[in-house]
């Protein structure tokens, strides 16, 4: 959260922080976003977001609210982008680290490593939808154009 901070301050962005702990605060918070009439809708990596994504990505559709998250599924599920961990890379790391225990290693002498790999995933159907046109460049860029 502290990184998300530093640099909407950096890019001179006003970033609203809207908290949600369970689902039941998710209506809550879309009234608050609603009010606030953003720019853009950002949500951070949590286990109950990601199991909320259809609700959320309904919210930013209903809303023509542009919409990053921090997982391929919501780009999957008619998310507009995301920009996060690739987590099949991440497992596939993993899988060196099983090996290496399996053949002896201490879990103690093996190296603790940060995500690698990141992906951006756009969803050209959303953009269409909430009349937003991604630039060319940043397609270039990404690693999967969903259309």
């Amino acid at each position: 959260m502290q990184e998300t901070k530093s640099a909407a301050q950096s890019l001179g962005l006003l970033l609203q922080i809207v908290e949600v702990r369970n689902p039941t605060d998710l209506d809550v918070a879309f009234k608050a976003v609603t009010s606030a009439r953003p720019s853009a809708l950002l949500t951070l990596a949590d286990g109950m977001l990601f199991g909320n994504r259809a609700r959320i990505i309904e919210f930013a559709l209903k809303s023509r609210l542009p919409a990053m998250f921090p997982e391929r599924e919501f780009a999957e599920a008619g998310g507009l982008m995301v920009y996060g961990p690739d987590i099949a890379w991440n497992l596939r790391r993993a899988a060196w680290y099983v090996d290496r225990i399996l053949k002896g290693a201490k879990p103690a002498d093996l190296p603790v490593e940060q995500p690698m790999k990141f992906e951006l995933v756009i969803n050209l159907k959303t953009a269409k939808q909430i009349g937003l046109t991604i630039p060319q460049r940043v397609l270039g860029r990404a690693d999967k154009v969903i259309k």
